[in-house]
């Protein structure tokens, strides 16, 4: 039995229930009971009329309560809730002045202070959520992180993490906690280069989408697509970045350009680039490997290889040792936010 079909059951349950009180005062204050007694009638009417109208009167209301909710932040979802509870205590304090007045001022004057009250709370503080937010005191973390680098545990994926296909694994591994948000337009922009007239970039679109699908059924964390709005023409990463400041979550991406308009707006950033070049085994001056040569080097005599994680080795005086195993020293290391190079030179040298 689906869920709407609960929802009919209780519609014409509360319905029903309702008929019945109806119909019960309804004969109790007639003179003609009628050939079905009114309380039954009353019962029977309002079951008919609850599993009729139920999905057409109930379900509506609540499927966009439930997407309305679904955009909300906790945040908000918290600062709206103090609020009401505030204009709603304001409300009862000031009915104290009121309630002993004659006649229909006594209970309207009250119910309009609690309806008038309780929503403009709720209205104040959401559109204060960021203010109230700084005002909290800055607390520091590991490394002299402030708290205003503290986020709430979620995570926007950018476009290229998607394409990119390593955050599946990672996430199954448990090193992401949180909610992973997708933006309606990343999927849009995925879509769109899935439709390339460019071959490279439809290849990419299409692993993108395999990339989703899998980390929608795999992922240890869940995983909300967010409908936000589309229809301004600022770019994807300035989308990206205005959502997660005003979610005051993090992104995770592959771009090193992101990466870096990202921290200078404050914005936190989890680069999965960054995180496979710290997981890499350290190298130190001085030791010894054996790598294969395969290609030339950009300067004269060089040679270059790859380890397994694909780190670049340039060795010098190598360029005679292409297309074979070669053991060589390591002289140096160089750690860019973009990779590793290691620089070696040949047992010859």
């Amino acid at each position: 039995m689906g869920t709407k079909w609960w929802y009919r059951l209780a519609g014409a349950l509360l319905a029903g229930l309702g008929g019945w009180g109806a119909g019960t005062l309804i004969g109790d204050t007639g003179n003609n009971p009628g050939f079905i007694p009114w309380g039954l009638g009353g019962l029977l009417l309002g079951v008919t009329l609850g599993l009729i109208l139920t999905p057409y009167l109930i379900l509506p209301p609540i499927t966009r309560l439930g997407r309305a909710f679904a955009d909300i932040t906790f945040s908000a979802l918290v600062s709206g809730t103090v609020g009401m509870i505030v204009g709603l205590t304001v409300a009862v304090l000031l009915s104290f002045a009121f309630a002993r007045l004659p006649g229909w001022p006594g209970v309207a004057i009250p119910i309009a202070l609690s309806v008038l009250l309780g929503p403009l709370g709720l209205v104040m503080m959401v559109s204060r959520e960021r203010e109230l937010s700084q005002l909290l005191p800055e607390r520091t973390g590991r490394g002299g992180v402030t708290g205003r680098n503290i986020t709430n545990g979620q995570v926007l994926i950018d476009t290229s993490a998607i394409i990119d296909g390593r955050i599946a694994d990672i996430s199954k591994t448990g090193f992401v906690h949180g909610t992973m948000i997708i933006p309606r337009f990343i999927l849009d922009e995925l879509r769109h280069v899935a439709d390339s007239s460019d071959a490279l970039r439809r290849n990419r679109g299409r692993r993108g989408l395999e990339m989703l699908t899998k980390l929608r059924k795999e992922a240890e964390v869940p995983i909300q697509i967010l409908d936000v709005d589309n229809n301004d023409d600022s770019e994807v990463d300035a989308k990206l970045v205005t959502l997660a400041k005003s979610l005051n979550t993090q992104i995770l991406t592959t771009d090193f350009n992101l990466n870096r308009v990202a921290e200078i707006q404050g914005v936190r950033v989890l680069n999965i680039n960054e995180l496979a070049n710290a997981l890499k085994p350290v190298v130190l001056p001085g030791e010894e490997m054996v790598i294969r040569i395969i290609q030339e080097g950009k300067e004269s005599g060089q040679g270059v290889g790859f380890l397994d994680d694909g780190t670049m080795v340039v060795v010098e005086g190598g360029k005679k040792h292409i297309n074979t195993h070669l053991e060589v020293s390591v002289i140096r290391v160089l750690q860019t936010a973009a990779g590793r190079i290691i620089f070696a030179q040949t047992q010859e040298g």
